[in-house]
């Protein structure tokens, strides 16, 4: 699986909210779930008004327990045109 245009401009957009010191943490709930989720938003103003962007959600658990990691002996599979 490659990284698709948008994950990297949101990573990109992400790493200069951290530059600019304009994230923060924020506590959310899950819209399907219900359950309460906590998210990493860059933070903008509109207006005279603070706007909070949701990039990310946190682990609740270890995510070395819930991940693993690419597999280097098994090739990146091509992109689907569009």
């Amino acid at each position: 699986m490659s990284i698709s245009k948008g994950y990297k401009t949101n990573f990109q957009t992400l790493s200069r909210a951290f530059a600019e010191d304009h994230v923060c943490l924020m506590e959310c709930t899950d819209k399907i779930t219900k359950k309460k989720v906590v998210v990493i938003c860059a933070v903008q103003m509109v207006g005279e008004e603070y706007e909070m962007v949701p990039f990310a959600k946190m682990f609740d658990g270890n995510p070395y327990e819930e991940l693993d990691p690419p597999n280097p002996d098994e090739p990146p599979k091509p992109r689907k045109k569009k």
